[in-house]
Formats: structure tokens, sequence, C-alpha cells
């Protein structure tokens, strides 16, 4: 795992919801070393820990990254008050990705704020791409727009009704015809999107979210109980082994 600590330059950032928030700053080293699913490491001033935040778009020709986050605490609220022309540092490209293959016709399923890692895939997979994205509500439904520009296919499912499917992701999955899963989200989605990827018999790669400390292995603060292939159990690093694992290691 090659990776890198930059001070990058942040070119825009915009509210896309009253707490979600997409920034693109310059950093055309670590771009030129990141994959889809990994995350960057971000450090704020007076804070110890580093924020841990997807990649959400990967622009190498333009030497960009992309991260759009969610305000969880006291320092992605201050996260979300930079403006553009600050100065961010970031570790980063962290963990393991999605392995993309543009051969296969891949079902790319996300939840919240689970949807933003999966953006990335989508834009090297293209008219290969099937998005399935799920939200609470019509308020709080995000990157409709990027995945259809990208070449995906894409709907929309809200738990309430309010906008696209009324219903769960997995509810408009069922009559895709796909080759591989990956998706990010909510635990009782990703199981579920597990168990219809056994029923088709097509691999299914998740990405996991977990508190972080060091972002690198280095401490227990991610810690996972995962499976060998002998079936035994140990614990494994989200931020080292993963973010993304094939599904049937993770013991639920």
């Amino acid at each position: 795992m090659k990776y890198d600590s930059k001070t990058c330059k942040l070119l825009s950032a915009r509210a896309l919801t009253k707490d979600v928030f997409d920034f693109v700053l310059e950093a055309p080293e670590l771009a030129a070393l990141a994959n889809p699913g990994q995350f960057a490491q971000i450090r704020l001033p007076g804070h110890t820990l580093r924020r841990p935040i997807s990649v959400c778009g990967i622009d190498k020709q333009a030497g960009t990254l992309r991260f759009v986050f969610q305000i969880r605490g006291e320092g992605t609220a201050e996260l979300a008050q930079f403006q553009p022309g600050s100065q961010i540092e970031i570790l980063a490209p962290l963990g393991n990705g999605f392995p993309v293959d543009p051969t296969r016709r891949t079902l790319l399923v996300g939840g919240g704020i689970g949807v933003p890692p999966l953006l990335g895939v989508a834009a090297q997979l293209g008219e290969k791409a099937i998005a399935v994205l799920g939200f609470r509500n019509k308020d709080a439904v995000i990157l409709e727009e990027d995945f259809p520009k990208v070449g995906a296919k894409t709907f929309i499912a809200t738990d309430d009704g309010s906008y696209g499917h009324h219903g769960l992701v997995t509810d408009l999955c069922q009559d895709q015809e796909f080759d591989c899963v990956m998706a990010c989200g909510p635990a009782p989605m990703l199981k579920a999107v597990q168990a219809l990827a056994e029923e088709r018999g097509v691999p299914c790669y998740i990405s996991l979210e977990e508190r972080m400390a060091c972002g690198i292995g280095a401490c227990l603060g991610c810690a996972v109980a995962l499976k060998g292939e002998d079936g035994a159990q140990y614990f494994g690093h989200v931020c080292k082994d993963g973010p993304v694992f094939e599904s049937h290691r993770v013991a639920w």
C-alpha cells in the first residue's frame, strides 16, 4: 500500500444537503496513486486524530481528488467550514479499494453516505455499471446526476417514498442482471446485498465503515471480525485490510 502525506489546496467546496459537503482538492501526486474505494485521513487544526473520509472521485489528468462527507461530529463540522483556497493536510490514498473489472457488469449498491465511494467505480465501469442508491428521504438524495453522467444506469430508493422507489434498495436489485456486486452503506443493507449475491452466485465486495485512529493498521481502533479460508475467525483492520472486503470474509 503506497500512500503519502500532502498539504493540498481546496479548489471547490459546496453543500449538497444541509449536512453533506462536496470538496475537490488539488492533489496530483495522491490522485496518481488513488483507486476507487480507498480513503484519506484528513488532519484538522487542534485535533489529535485525523478524520477518515472516502475518496469519491479521482481525476488523474487534472490531478484532483473529490471528497463527499457528512457532518458526524465536531471535526467534520469544522471541516465543512473550510473555503476554497484553504490548505488541507491529508494522508492518502489508504486501504484497499474495489477490484474494478471493466469486463463485468457490476451492480453498485449504496446507502446514504455510503454512496460517494461508489462513484469512482462507476466512472471506471461506464455503461457496465448499474447503480442502485438508497436514502432516507428526498432531501437526503446526493449524487443522483453524477452516476448517469459517467454512463451508469441509475435507480433511487427512499425509505419514506418521497422520491424514487418506496422501499429498500434490494427491491430494485431483483430485476437487474449482473456479474458482480459492490456495495457500501449500513450493515443491514450490506448483509441483504451479500445474500442477493450468494443467491445469484456472483462475487460481492463490501466497504465497511468503522471508527478509526491511525488509519494505517498500527493500532486496533478499527478492528473487525473476519473469517479465514478455513472458517476460523480472526480480527483484521478496516483501514489496512479493507475498507473493501470480499463479503464472505466478514464475520457478521
